[in-house]
């Protein structure tokens, strides 16, 4: 028989989705299973040359071990999830990198998904997510009542929220300052004479929307400006209705002359709507977006570090896990105000 053939036969025949098992690299090998588990365990007791027909015997048949019987004798999947509002949302991006960096330091594997904003979505995939056994959760919440997880928290899940605080549950929460980063926007335009202003934002039952207009109108207070209904808009992020609220805001005799707006995508939109307009209007956003330097003028920001909230999650998550952390904490970050122009226009009337 050819050697090629021969080789050939040699090799279990396995079909799609049947892995290779110890059992198979035993039988190649010429070992027991014990010898095997040595091998694969970095474990002492096999001579140099049976641990070589072993490792050749894994080559040849691309067995990997299987991680879920070992860690779950140990007690641990060293594993963690994280559950996020949208993926494709790209203040998320350095936020997940971040989360992902810290768990590959401990040596765990992160595994997320997207509640796309939906309660219901949320519970769903932090309960699949406990029943894979993952040791931990890392959970921008889209729902506010989270007492669906004290059953988890109690058969030792670690948890904790991130940039938004659970919902009737006592756990440790890390955010930026929504309140104080808002507050410090409007009053950047309202130093540059600006006194009709307007805010559009997100949904107001989501808890970083709420911040923010809370901190739009405590500057409008303190500058003792009053504030008219129809200078705030709360809502979807939906292109279409962020463009007919940001449209009725500047038009009319009363126009806004300025407009702070309440996330990234919000942002987006407001910029192209105040494109399409002769007379220039201020523009303050909450969130950096890409590329906002390179606007004419530069995009003025209120920004939040998305990379050193999931940074100072996942740590936290991590000291739980480790049982140096009590009593559950929460850690707001600060925020940053970058003037780029666009939120230093006076008024045009």
């Amino acid at each position: 028989m050819p050697e090629t053939a021969r080789r050939t036969a040699d090799v279990p025949t396995h079909r799609y989705g049947n892995r290779p098992t110890m059992k198979d690299v035993a039988a190649r090998a010429g070992v027991g299973l014990k010898t095997v588990s040595r091998v694969v365990n970095g474990e002492s007791g096999v001579t140099q040359e049976t641990e070589r027909r072993v490792q050749e015997a894994i080559d040849a048949l691309g067995f990997r071990r299987n991680d879920s019987a070992r860690v779950l004798r140990k007690g641990r999947t060293a594993s963690i999830g994280l559950v996020l509002e949208d993926l494709a949302d790209p203040f998320y991006g350095p936020l997940s990198r971040a989360v992902e960096e810290v768990a590959r330091a401990h040596g765990a594997l992160l595994i997320n998904g997207s509640s796309a904003e939906d309660p219901d979505r949320e519970q769903e995939l932090a309960l699949a997510l406990c029943a894979r056994r993952v040791d931990g959760l890392v959970i921008i919440p889209a729902g506010d009542d989270h007492r669906y997880l004290e059953p988890e928290v109690r058969a030792g899940v670690a948890t904790v929220f991130v940039d938004r605080p659970a919902g009737r549950i006592d756990a440790d929460v890390v955010l930026s300052d929504n309140f104080g980063g808002a507050r410090d926007g409007v009053a950047h335009l309202i130093a540059h004479g600006h006194r009709r202003i307007g805010f559009v934002g997100d949904m107001p039952r989501i808890h970083t929307a709420a911040e923010r207009l809370r901190g739009y109108r405590t500057a409008m207070e303190d500058a003792g400006i009053t504030v008219e209904g129809s200078w705030m808009s709360l809502g979807v992020t939906d292109p279409t209705r962020v463009r007919r609220a940001t449209e009725e805001m500047l038009s009319g005799p009363d126009a806004v002359t300025a407009i702070f707006t309440g996330n990234n995508r919000v942002t987006v939109t407001a910029i192209r709507v105040i494109a399409e307009r002769a007379r220039p209007v201020a523009l303050v956003g909450f969130d950096d977006i890409e590329l906002a330097d390179l606007l004419q003028p530069g995009l003025t920001v209120v920004a939040q570090d998305s990379a050193a909230l999931g940074r100072t999650a996942a740590e936290r998550l991590f000291r739980q896990l480790d049982g140096t952390l009590l009593a559950p904490e929460r850690i707001e970050l600060p925020t940053r105000l970058i003037a780029r122009g666009s939120g230093e226009l006076p008024p045009a009337n």
